[in-house]
């Protein structure tokens, strides 16, 4: 067993995630598709704006069917804690607590989402379940296209973050 184990080996390699200039309502119905209970921000270079949870989600988008608001009109407001993959499992878990969050973007040096770390991910791997599709694999984050998002269970849908 490793003794301290990387945030790689535990976290989401493949989230769907939606650009910031996307509609709240879009981004409500990609969270839902996809059956993820966070969901990652990237800007138009890739990079992590933020990460919006289901329940700020589904109060802002009570206000915004009627005024269009934008996923940017969330995540701008705040700043999101992010963790990199090969800081340690047990590090990452303090930065979760003292945020009081429930999901970390994981992102590269250069600030490029490359997963997600949730505490779902946490208590799957304590009751010795496997990961989710997408989360050993090695690989770039995935990004839904505007338009119709994937139906649940099609992971495999969506283009690389470059």
């Amino acid at each position: 067993m490793v003794e301290n184990p990387e945030v790689r080996t535990l976290m989401d390699t493949g989230p769907y995630s939606v650009s910031e200039d996307e509609t709240l309502l879009m981004a409500w119905e990609v969270l839902e598709r996809s059956g993820q209970r966070a969901l990652p921000v990237v800007r138009g270079d890739g990079c992590c704006a933020g990460v919006l949870n289901r329940a700020e989600l589904a109060v802002a988008c009570t206000g915004a069917a009627l005024s269009g608001g934008r996923v940017r009109d969330l995540v701008h407001s705040r700043r999101t804690a992010r963790i990199h993959p090969e800081e340690s499992l047990s590090h990452a878990a303090a930065v979760m607590t003292e945020e009081d969050t429930d999901a970390l973007p994981v992102t590269d040096s250069h600030g490029r989402l490359v997963g997600l770390l949730t505490a779902r991910d946490y208590v799957a791997a304590a009751a010795g379940l496997q990961h989710r599709a997408g989360a050993v694999a090695e690989g770039p984050a995935r990004v839904t296209l505007p338009g119709l998002p994937p139906e649940p269970g099609a992971r495999e849908h969506g283009i690389t973050i470059p």
